[in-house]
């Protein structure tokens, strides 16, 4: 036996007894904390006897459909994929499925390879307080999801959400940059997204208008300080923003915190999972109730009642905002919001590829419930008495389910967090299970993971056109995966081939934490430009012989030209106590021919890309001589790019 065989052999090894042991230990603390809600049992029931696969090995293989993980030298990537950024508040940009990293989008913190947070340009969209520093310097991205048209994707934009500060990114997929921030009142830890992906109204309109944001935190309305000690006061709200604007259209008031997001290919229905449907401020409070809630929202009903005038404001917000309680929406023929009971603390809700289903994850029970889209229009126009009417199935999966993901062919893939698992299992063999044919084996296989997975997504799978080929897993954990580093383990993103019936576990990635969600799009999908249009920059120069510097008062403004080997001012004079604003063009049309700009002891470092323009303002409180000088090798020595600035006394 070889050494990597063994070593392979004793991490399998490792990999099972670890799973128990994070298994037992996990329902033990819960059972403890009176939260076990039939946890314990949940490998007892009849999915047992439906034949689901033994658990496979933790350890990658050779994909059985043919599809390797491994892209070769000159070769590119079938998909993008965007991923959460975590803690480092961006967008992280894969090639899939190799795994590589080929970009980061910054969106809501300061990123010094760009100059994101240091440039005017940046600083606009980030958001700045009256001394022109930055508003937040932090931020915490978990949900990335993109525009559609005609029920899939269209390349258009991107969208981020900050759960810390509240905080909506937009991000142009053709240059891969965020372009707007939007902040969005009366709420706190705001957590699931998603757009729309066609005019619920005009039929016409089969794209993205709108993206949905639901807050997770209630907090008073306003939150001024005055009701903190008065539960009955807190209120989540449901956001809807322009895709456009990016402005905030209207607020709905719910019962209950919100976690993510889903909506209908029909744009009529958007849904989030709730747990808190207790709205106890306090956790002994919020875990009373025997059930928690999918919320659905009407949208052109709600849309409807703010041109009716039908809302409130809050504090200094001008936002309208509904009444989507429950006691405020009793009638299905008038109601803006409907409440499907699930199990108690739900996790994720998910379309299904057909536009049939939202399926809602139990998380602290081993269920996941399949909801008729159908059925619950039916029920907003009258035609059905309760919501729990279009539960179609309820599906016993395994301990912790979180996430679902589907691959085109009937069948849905959902993590297990207790488990360490991902369950494979047929959505149309769980309805007729839960409907009384006890023959129906749901369950086609289960995949070992490590360790403790969270968000899952496979190619275009939350698209019409998800093609079933690939399925990446978020894992929170890593420990033995990759070589130790001190206390912080990366986690662990895994690959995992889902072409044949049983998935097989490709390849591992780490990530610093603390990513979440992510999407994976055909590469055809997205078409970027390499080059700017200068017509987008008004202030840059249109000849580089503009070069100029230019002073009114104590205010000096530099425009400056690159053009590769050199900056076309070989010096700038200026004073000291000077505002000074430079404003840099890229002149060069070759792609990738980026040009940095940085001052020594000033904290300026930028790029520009080609036919790009952008600016910087500083305060010139040093006297002396600094050279500026570009930042990213572009030419063969590295004597051409550079210039003095000079402070004088």
């Amino acid at each position: 036996m070889s050494k990597q065989d063994h070593n392979q052999n004793e991490q399998q090894g490792l990999d099972l007894s670890r799973r128990k042991f994070l298994g037992t230990g996990a329902i033990a603390g819960l059972a403890g904390a009176g939260l076990s809600l039939g946890l314990a049992g949940c490998n007892k029931g009849p999915e047992a006897a439906k034949g689901g696969e033994k658990p496979a090995a933790g350890k990658a293989e050779a994909p059985t459909g043919g599809h390797s993980a491994h892209v070769a030298p000159g070769q590119l990537d079938e998909y993008y994929g965007l991923y959460s950024g975590g803690h480092t508040g961006d967008v992280r940009v894969l090639g899939m499925p190799s795994g590589r990293e080929i970009h980061r989008v910054p969106c809501f913190v300061p990123d010094a390879l760009v100059g994101w947070g240091i440039t005017n340009e940046s600083k606009a969209v980030m958001g700045t307080k009256p001394d022109g520093s930055l508003k937040y310097t932090v931020g915490d991205t978990h949900h990335v999801h993109a525009s559609y048209t005609d029920g899939t994707y269209d390349g258009k934009y991107a969208w981020v959400n900050d759960k810390i500060n509240g905080r909506m990114a937009r991000i142009r997929l053709d240059y891969f940059i965020c372009d707007k921030i939007t902040e969005i009142p009366n709420i706190q830890g705001f957590h699931g997204i998603f757009p729309d992906k066609r005019d619920p109204v005009d039929p016409k309109i089969n794209h993205t208008t709108r993206v949905f944001a639901g807050s997770e935190f209630s907090i008073p309305l306003p939150n001024d300080g005055t009701d903190a000690e008065d539960p009955t006061k807190y209120h989540s709200l449901f956001s809807c923003l322009d895709a456009e604007t990016m402005e905030v259209r209207w607020q709905c008031l719910v019962d209950g915190n919100m976690d993510l997001v889903a909506t209908s290919y029909d744009g009529k229905l958007a849904a989030s999972n709730q747990y808190n449907t207790e709205m106890g401020a306090k956790l002994a409070d919020m875990m009373s109730a025997e059930k928690d809630a999918c919320v659905f929202f009407n949208i052109a009903r709600i849309e409807q009642a703010v041109k009716d005038g039908k809302f409130k404001t809050y504090g200094d917000s001008k936002v309208p905002v509904v009444d989507g309680t429950k006691a405020a929406n009793a009638d299905p023929k008038t109601a803006l919001t409907a409440y499907v009971p699930v199990p108690k603390n739900p996790h994720g809700v998910n379309a299904s590829p057909d536009g049939k289903y939202f399926i809602c994850a139990g998380k602290l029970n081993p269920t996941a419930t399949v909801i008729d889209l159908a059925t619950m229009l039916k029920y907003f126009d009258g035609g059905v008495k309760e919501t729990k009417e279009a539960i179609v199935a309820e599906v016993e999966l395994g301990l912790g389910p979180l996430h679902t993901a589907f691959d085109g062919k009937g069948n849905a893939f959902t993590t297990l967090f207790l488990d360490s698992q991902i369950v494979k299992w047929n959505v149309d063999q769980a309805i007729k299970f839960y409907k009384g044919d006890k023959t129906a084996k749901y369950v086609v296989h289960r995949q070992d993971v490590q360790y403790q997975p969270g968000h899952l997504n496979a190619s275009m799978s939350e698209t019409k056109d998800a093609d079933g080929k690939w399925l990446n897993v978020g894992c929170k954990f890593s420990k033995d995966r990759f070589l130790p580093v001190g206390p912080l383990h990366p986690e662990n993103e895994q690959l995992i081939d889902i072409t044949g019936e049983k998935m097989v576990l490709v390849a591992d990635h780490p990530v610093r934490p603390e990513p979440h969600d992510f999407i994976i799009i055909k590469r055809d999908k997205i078409k970027t430009k390499q080059i700017y249009d200068m017509k987008e920059f008004p202030q840059g120069l249109t000849k580089v012989e503009d070069s100029r510097v230019e002073r009114n008062g104590n205010k000096v403004t530099i425009h400056l030209a690159s053009y590769a080997p050199q900056f076309h001012l070989t010096e700038m004079k200026v004073k000291k106590g000077d505002e000074v604003t430079i404003i840099l063009t890229n002149f060069d049309k070759v792609e990738d021919l980026t040009h940095g700009f940085a001052i020594p002891k000033y904290n300026v470092n930028f790029i520009v890309n080609p036919q790009e323009t952008k600016s910087v303002t500083f305060k010139a409180d040093k006297p002396g001589i600094y050279w500026c000088y570009c930042t990213h090798f572009c030419h063969a020595l590295h004597l051409e790019m550079r210039s003095r600035l000079i402070v004088e006394k």
